[in-house]
């Protein structure tokens, strides 16, 4: 059972580069991913660096705080703090869940124009990094996005937290069932009926809060059969017009504005991703199809009750959570020898990624192949299975991985 901080280098390593420096920095996140575990080790790095008066530090949704925080009680906060601080060092200042409280960017906006004053801020949905914001700020602040953890994070929490040794296939498959929510670590026992109590909860807090709340939904018998279609079918592609007309057959008749809508707000909450269609022609290029997929496959799981079918599209969602966590700004290939899973492009090129569970049967492997071989350019191609023959680099230069080896060298 976790009960102490476990490291998680890839965000340290980010915070730790934007240190001192004049930017606001914003930690963005879907509920519950590790945000404010990551900023509490911060706080404890900086108290001994800085001392504890000069670090000031506020979680907004705990005892204490008061029900209905104002930017009036926050500033107030701020400036005893500040009036009490050693004025030879530095102050850092350190708020959790910030968009719980009506303009903050204006105190916030205040504090920066202060000197000696290194901000940092936490919030779980996209209203935190608002137009509004933008022009307060004038672009004076940076993004760390933190995700739910990566199956490398999930092995080194599996370990420190004292958990029974098992192999590394059982070890993924765990991973790909329940997700890599850190409060998963917690359960005094682990079995399906807590960890589906957990991601309940997780999943609710995400839904009212963040989506309904912050994007003023009332519907929520709409709002609930929205998420568990698009969470349970994912990996699909979709039109909003076929997302209103599966509705339609499960008795909810609604409009395409308001499935695209609450689409926005389930991806402004970053409970959910789309991923359009690139490399279109003609008139496709405006009605371009989207898949979605959920940031967690245990968010993506709870919706079918963990049942074991449609596991490629479960390892589809894995893939392309770790490319996005990686940096790559992902999209679906759509071309003429065929659909290419992700196209996934980063400043310095492209990588192209089909993802399958087996390709044992030669059709299989052959049709995996097929619209990668196609493809005009040198950029690398890779083929992501749960096989571990066949791996290796073909003849015409496509490489075939081992996912679960994949997903360890990141």
């Amino acid at each position: 059972m976790l009960r102490r901080y476990i490291s998680r280098p890839r965000y340290e390593r980010m915070l730790d580069a934007h240190r001192g420096t004049n930017d606001i920095k914003i930690i963005t996140g879907v509920r519950r991913c590790g945000k404010s575990s990551l900023m509490r080790n911060l706080v404890e790095r900086m108290t001994r660096e800085l001392g504890e008066g000069n670090v000031f530090y506020r979680r907004m949704d705990t005892f204490g705080v008061p029900l209905n925080p104002t930017a009036e009680w926050l500033q107030g906060e701020l400036l005893a703090a500040l009036e009490r601080a050693d004025s030879a060092r530095p102050v850092a200042v350190l708020l959790d869940e910030i968009q719980d409280i009506p303009d903050w960017e204006k105190v916030v906006r205040r504090l920066h124009a202060l000197e000696r004053v290194d901000v940092y801020l936490t919030g779980s949905n996209a209203h935190v990094l608002s137009s509004d914001l933008a022009t307060l700020l004038g672009g004076r602040y940076v993004e760390l996005h933190v995700m739910p953890l990566s199956f490398t994070e999930f092995e080194a929490f599996w370990n420190e937290a004292g958990m029974p040794a098992t192999g590394v296939e059982d070890l993924f498959a765990e991973y790909v069932r329940y997700g890599g929510m850190p409060a998963q670590f917690d359960l005094p026992e682990r079995d399906e009926e807590r960890m589906g109590s957990l991601l309940d909860g997780i999943h609710d807090t995400i839904v009212l809060n963040d989506v309904a709340m912050h994007a003023g939904i009332g519907d929520m018998d709409l709002l609930a059969k929205l998420v568990r279609f698009v969470f349970s079918t994912s990996g699909s592609l979709f039109s909003t017009r076929s997302v209103v007309n599966a509705l339609a057959s499960a008795g909810r008749r609604t409009t395409a504005d308001t499935v695209d809508n609450y689409l926005r707000a389930l991806e402004a909450s970053y409970v959910l991703s789309g991923c359009a269609q690139s490399g279109l022609a003609g008139k496709q290029v405006l009605r371009p199809l989207r898949k979605f997929y959920p940031v967690d496959t245990g968010l993506r799981n709870l919706m079918t009750r963990f049942s074991p079918k449609n596991y490629g599209a479960q390892l589809e969602c894995v893939a392309y959570n770790e490319l996005v966590r990686r940096g790559y700004d992902v999209a679906v290939g759509a071309l003429r020898a065929g659909e290419v899973d992700f196209v996934a492009s980063c400043r310095v090129g492209k990588l192209y990624v089909q993802v399958s569970e087996t390709i044992a049967d030669e059709r299989t492997f052959e049709r995996e192949l097929r619209p990668l071989e196609a493809l005009p350019d040198s950029f690398p191609k890779l083929v992501l299975t749960l096989d571990h023959y066949r791996t290796g680099t073909t003849e015409t230069g496509v490489q075939v991985v081992n996912l679960i080896d994949w997903l360890r060298e990141g």
